[in-house]
């Protein structure tokens, strides 16, 4: 017996949604023998992009039953049902969240027509539903609505149903009573971390931290601990106790609050960041009058001028380099060869490989290669958004070092050095927080940069 299923919701923040109308038709495989659909009153706000989405608004909910109203009908018509829905995670998740609240347990299998689609039907262009039924000729109507959704799901699965002939493909995709399920210790732990943006700590009984991370929203990333089936994720549910965490408003301070807090405490399941994000760098050899690149594996009080995560990312920005700035390839570790490099038989390299380019004019490009590298400014301030309203947070770069961040309220002005000093939250100049700070202004995602020369407000 199955239970076909859509939601619709207000939308906002994972794990924080609430219902806006549930459809559920009940199917023997051969005939739909019970269905249920309503709307229901969620006791919150719809995103404004839902409501248009949908046509579902909060007037029209008013007098819709609440979730606890309906829940009752939802266990009875599911019973014994494996749920069927498109996306199938995102259905059961919202169910559990509301029976969760209810302090209700809510268990079933479940089956996802979209990846049961995507076996039975791989020549398909598209797998959204929308698409997917309009491109199979089923009809439509009522889309974003949980009855209409609802309703041509069936459909679907009574095609996917057909085309399963063997039923082998069916079996392997219905999955476990409940994927999502959070060790019932861990219930209260989720329900009091928030969905903003910030760095977590995962604890054992001794309080010793065996995991740092970031997440743009904090309860889902830990959520994705609690019910992850990898090595990594069964081992740290297996000693985890519980989870504290910081906000910190900006992406940029997230970042390097991370890769600082992971270096400075090394939990055991953070193996591969104790040391460093970005392993393999990039350094000048100038100890020939035509200076070399040279990648390798980062060393400790060696300067280079990136760093890179795998020594494959590294050769493709020095290739790059060399097709940008007419770097010569033979004047890097990617050649040892003492003939015209590849570049200059085509133009583009001016010949340091011959010594046809003087070596004054070679080290000119990689002084321009240096410049395009370097910061924007010699000192400066990166703004993002704060913890909170009202507040901003800043990176602090001083004479081309990384000196830290900290936060600042909106109507207090920064006007000297010594008031930013007074706010800041020192951090280490390494390699990796250089190539984190670079990255973010490449993409400019800052709300301000502010060049200082301590006549500032801001």
């Amino acid at each position: 017996m199955y239970a076909i299923l859509d939601i619709e919701t207000t939308g906002g923040k994972y794990d924080e949604e609430g219902i806006t109308e549930i459809a559920i038709y009940k199917y023997d495989g051969q005939k739909v023998v019970d269905q249920f659909s309503s709307l229901i009153n969620p006791l919150k706000e719809i995103q404004p992009f839902v409501e248009k989405l949908t046509g579902i608004n909060s007037k029209m909910l008013r007098s819709a039953p609440k979730f606890y109203e309906v829940a009752k009908r939802i266990v009875e018509l599911t019973e014994d049902c494996i749920l069927v829905a498109h996306n199938a995670a995102f259905d059961y998740r919202i169910l559990q969240t509301e029976f969760r609240r209810l302090g209700f347990p809510f268990e079933r299998k479940s089956i996802c027509t979209v990846a049961l689609s995507q076996k039975l039907l791989p020549n398909e262009p598209a797998y959204s539903l929308g698409k997917l039924v309009r491109n199979l000729g089923i009809p439509f109507s009522d889309q974003h609505r949980a009855h209409g959704d609802a309703k041509v799901t069936l459909k679907l699965f009574e095609l996917l149903l057909e085309k399963d002939v063997h039923k082998t493909i069916l079996k392997e995709h219905i999955n476990t009573k409940n994927p999502n399920r959070v060790p019932s210790k861990y219930l209260t732990l989720i329900d009091k971390l928030p969905s903003d943006m910030g760095v977590y700590y995962l604890h054992n009984s001794e309080n010793e931290i065996i995991y740092i991370g970031k997440s743009n929203n904090i309860k889902k990333r830990v959520l994705s601990h609690l019910t992850g089936t990898q090595r990594k994720s069964i081992a740290i549910q297996s000693e985890l106790s519980h989870v504290t965490f910081s906000l910190t408003g900006g992406e940029l301070v997230t970042l390097l609050k991370e890769q600082n807090e992971i270096k400075s405490n090394a939990p055991k399941f953070n193996r591969a960041m104790r040391f460093r994000i970005f392993p393999m760098g990039i350094r000048i050899d100038t100890t020939e009058p035509y200076p070399k690149l040279i990648i390798e594996q980062v060393k400790v009080d060696t300067k280079y001028i990136s760093v890179f995560k795998s020594q494959k990312a590294a050769k493709t920005v020095l290739f790059r380099w060399a097709e940008n700035f007419g770097i010569c390839l033979h004047k890097t570790s990617l050649s040892k060869s003492d003939t015209a490099c590849f570049n200059h038989g085509i133009q583009k390299c001016e010949g340091a490989c011959v010594r046809k380019e003087s070596p004054e004019s070679y080290q000119e490009k990689i002084q321009i290669l240096l410049k395009d590298l370097s910061y924007p400014h010699a000192t400066f301030l990166i703004l993002e958004k704060g913890k909170k309203e009202g507040e901003s947070s800043f990176v602090y770069v001083e004479d081309n070092v990384f000196r830290g961040y900290g936060y600042h309220e909106l109507n207090h002005q920064i006007k000297s050095q010594r008031q930013i000093e007074s706010r800041l939250i020192p951090m280490e100049n390494n390699p990796d927080a250089q190539k984190l700070i670079r990255s973010f202004l490449r993409r400019k995602k800052y709300k301000k940069l502010i060049p200082l020369s301590f006549n500032i407000t801001i």
